[in-house]
């Protein structure tokens, strides 16, 4: 046997001697506690309580799998394949990035500017899992949302986290960078606009973890080095189009292109222009507006 023990406390040891490596105690403990409470679909208070449990040889096979696959640095959220964002239990797994800290801060700036009983026509670009979408469609219940996302494997994922969830969103699978993609759109339809699309250079890639990239898909991290706002550029530009008047673009952003993405909404007629820090004091999103209203500045 692969551990002391078929006991809870066997398993807890047996993690923190094969991951103290890569994790922290508090980590480990984490990974432990959200494994076992998944595996025996339990409640965490449960689970404070169940120090004397005991598992089955099928039980440990499921901690060894998990644990191997963590040894090879594959990310947790994916070994265990789900995730909590916005008060939502969401799946996740390498068809789609792991929602971040900073995007569920984008969500809760969005929920604060408008009234949760508004019927808002809502795009989510470059949709990935669909976390933004749904997170917004659970604060607006009666809003119309469309989750636009290009890859065929992270649409396939949203359509689940629509099962899993109860959460009405529309996936369209279409590229935000073809002009076809925005044809059966109507002009100056939309209240709401809102993408965390690739953004990181090329460049960076020998700045990154191996669980990073060697789990989550690079279409959705990386842009070309020679054209880094290619994104923002594409979507602002068809946002002006498609958002009514008042109508508000919000974006996550690099930290160090929040500069440059502001002096590129501006040439777009965009106004009111907001930057604003996550809780790690980095400039990480945006919010613009199509016309200036009333009690803002711009």
């Amino acid at each position: 046997m692969f551990v002391q023990s078929n006991s809870l406390r066997g398993i807890k040891d047996y993690f923190h001697k094969e991951l103290s490596s890569l994790y922290s105690e508090r980590e480990i403990k984490q990974i432990v506690k959200l494994l076992t409470v998944k595996l025996l679909k339990i409640s965490d208070l449960d689970y404070i309580s169940s120090s004397n449990l005991k598992f089955s040889e099928s039980d440990l096979l499921f901690f060894r799998t998990a644990l191997n696959r963590l040894r090879d640095q594959e990310p947790f959220q994916y070994v265990l394949g789900e995730v909590e964002f916005y008060n939502l239990r969401l799946t996740v797994d390498s068809r789609a990035l792991i929602p971040r800290p900073e995007t569920e801060e984008l969500v809760h700036w969005i929920g604060h500017d408008f009234n949760s009983n508004e019927e808002l026509n809502i795009i989510d670009v470059c949709s990935g899992s669909g976390c933004i979408a749904f997170s917004l469609k659970s604060k607006f219940t009666r809003a119309k949302i469309i989750a636009l996302e290009h890859s065929v494997q992270a649409c396939s994922l949203i359509r689940e986290n629509g099962l899993r969830t109860q959460l009405d969103v529309d996936v369209f699978e279409a590229d935000v960078l073809d002009p076809i993609t925005y044809r059966k759109m109507n002009k100056a339809s939309f209240d709401v606009w809102v993408s965390n699309p690739p953004y990181i250079p090329v460049k960076e890639m020998s700045d990154m973890s191996k669980n990073v990239l060697d789990y989550e898909p690079g279409i959705a991290l990386f842009v070309d080095d020679s054209d880094p706002l290619l994104f923002y550029r594409e979507i602002a530009e068809k946002a002006k189009l498609y958002l009514r008047s008042g109508g508000a673009l919000y974006f996550e952003i690099h930290e160090d292109f929040g500069a440059q993405i502001e002096v590129l909404l501006k040439s777009f007629g965009f106004v009111n222009i907001e930057l604003r820090k996550d809780l790690q004091g980095k400039t990480r999103m945006v919010k613009a507006r199509t016309v200036t209203l009333p009690n803002e500045t711009q």
